[in-house]
């Protein structure tokens, strides 16, 4: 370490990776994040990876990755039911690895394998939103393969109404509200602490 570097981290304590905060918990199972499209599970799931310094995973990100095609193009050219395929083995695969952060996609969980994949593997939890929050943050933009029909907001609807009940099935249910996302995470990090028995 250079003078300069050492005066720097003088100066600047929390600079220096010793005095970063210890992770909230200490992570020894994946913690999956569930729900449907909209309700956070990417933007949540980055910062509850930041506060337990864990790795973040994206099921969706990971299955581009895989396949060198966007989820969009997948459905496209090959179909939703082989998108599932590729799913699964992407989740099974993080499932597998050391624990991390995992946010899957909306479909993910109404997958009977690919749920008691999760089920047996993380601790899995709903991010729940009320449908109107949904709507809104998903019609933002138009990059999402199952909204790409007539009536989009009604699909959706629909969807939401379909999955909820499997969605509650999960370990644990948060709500995901307009407020800030520091408040769901904390509510994570809470349930994690109580199952960790703390």
């Amino acid at each position: 370490m250079s003078v300069a570097t050492e005066r720097e981290d003088a100066e600047n304590p929390s600079s220096d990776p010793r005095n970063a905060a210890p992770p909230a918990v200490v992570l020894t199972r994946t913690v999956a994040l569930i729900g449907l499209m909209g309700a956070g599970k990417s933007t949540i799931g980055r910062r509850l990876a930041d506060a337990l310094a864990a790795p973040f995973h994206d099921s969706d990100d990971e299955i581009e990755k895989a396949a060198g095609l966007s989820v969009q193009e997948i459905f496209d050219r090959h179909g939703e039911p082989e998108f599932r395929r590729g799913e699964r083995r992407v989740i099974e695969r993080l499932l597998n690895g050391p624990p991390c952060v995992l946010a899957t996609g909306g479909g993910a969980y109404m997958d009977p394998q690919t749920r008691a994949l999760m089920r047996e593997r993380a601790v899995t939890i709903w991010l729940r939103a009320d449908f109107e929050v949904l709507w809104r943050r998903v019609s933002r933009r138009d990059h999402r393969p199952l909204l790409r029909r007539p009536n989009p907001r009604a699909v959706l609807h629909e969807l939401n109404e379909t999955r909820s009940p499997v969605y509650a099935t999960a370990d644990a249910v948060i709500d995901s509200a307009d407020g800030p996302h520091d408040d769901s995470v904390r509510a994570i990090l809470d349930i994690l602490k109580e199952r960790d028995g703390r």
